[in-house]
């Protein structure tokens, strides 16, 4: 057995800390104190080594002895990436109906997509206790994430197949698919060969993905990847509206658009109009989600359906799943199809 590593002399102590004294694995602390081993076995003397070094460090916050003993507090924790965006209205409204009928309240934060936001929302449910946390994380680590299952012992769901951790349950829609058959769409269908493409930085792992589809969409259709053809936005109206025109100003520029949110796609015909040009007879345009505003804007624009509702329900049901311990076995990973909308704007 390894000899144990002196108490650390600073006052915040972290899982880390605990594995490094306990001679182990952060996730080895992780799956002792949570209690979720994900089908890999952790022997007795390894879980009081972990035990041993949690209390002598003193890592556990007071507020969470509580639950830790299993009393419920009947709380779940929700984090979305942008509460503006209607896209996470219809999973809020879907996981809050799971949410009531078992009696629970929600409590909601909203990141704007940026890490020291998540890791806030991090440190707020470490203060205070939840039995549950639904995420939509595109910046936490797998060590983030088991910090935060060993210090509150909360079930976590996650939004995102970029989400791989043996504890979390995910679920995600097949956007890969669904880019790659529109792009076909748009070049067999309507006889575009000249596509443009606005997207977010790559940090953004759905947007990377989605770019990633979009570029090999086009090589098997055989069109041009020119770099001047791809445009960045910030998922905001007023980013597609930035990039379209960078688009539109070019002396070559494309037939159609694909962003990769219907949120810069509204945006983007809204360039296209604020330039005088007529959306689709001059450029077309196709957005990703089909939030409302999709079927209220003129032209109505054509768009890829993730089903945002259907998502919140599977993801808050195995959620709830977890919390009562009718599911106990490794992490579950749940994909929503994703359809093509045809409507006026392509």
């Amino acid at each position: 057995m390894s000899t144990p590593d002196p108490v650390p002399s600073k006052t915040k102590i972290t899982m880390k800390d605990v594995a490094r004294h306990a001679g182990v694995s952060q996730s080895t602390v992780s799956r002792v104190l949570s209690g979720n081993d994900a089908g890999i076995a952790i022997g007795e003397e390894t879980k009081e080594r972990v035990q041993a070094a949690v209390k002598e460090l003193g890592y556990y916050p007071n507020l969470h002895a509580g639950s830790l003993r299993g009393q419920k507090t009947r709380m779940i924790a929700m984090m979305i990436a942008d509460i503006a965006n209607p896209f996470y209205h219809a999973m809020v409204r879907a996981a809050q109906d799971v949410a009531r009928s078992r009696q629970y309240d929600v409590m909601i934060a909203n990141s704007d997509h940026q890490r020291e936001n998540e890791m806030l929302f991090v440190e707020s449910i470490i203060r205070r206790p939840v039995d549950g946390v639904f995420m939509v994380p595109y910046h936490l680590t797998a060590e983030d994430l088991d910090e935060v299952i060993g210090r509150t012992g909360s079930v976590i769901v996650a939004v995102g197949q970029h989400v791989d951790h043996p504890a979390i349950d995910t679920v995600h829609g097949d956007d890969y698919q669904a880019v790659i058959d529109t792009v076909a769409w748009l070049h067999r269908e309507r006889g575009h060969r000249r596509i443009g493409f606005i997207g977010v930085t790559s940090s953004h792992t759905a947007g990377a993905r989605r770019r990633a589809a979009f570029m090999d969409a086009m090589r098997a259709e055989g069109l041009s990847l020119a770099p001047e053809l791809f445009e960045l936005g910030d998922w905001s109206p007023a980013g597609g509206e930035h990039a379209m025109r960078a688009l539109l100003g070019l002396s070559h520029p494309p037939t159609a658009v694909f962003a990769i949110n219907d949120l810069m796609a509204i945006g983007a015909m809204e360039a296209a109009a604020a330039l005088g040009l007529r959306v689709p007879d001059d450029v077309a345009v196709v957005g990703f989600d089909d939030i409302p505003a999709a079927s209220w804007v003129r032209p109505r624009l054509t768009t890829i359906a993730q089903h945002p509702a259907e998502m919140g329900r599977i993801l808050a049901e195995a959620l709830f799943a977890r919390i009562d311990g009718s599911e106990t076995g490794p992490a579950r990973h749940f994909r929503v199809s994703c359809e093509l909308i045809v409507r006026a704007s392509a």
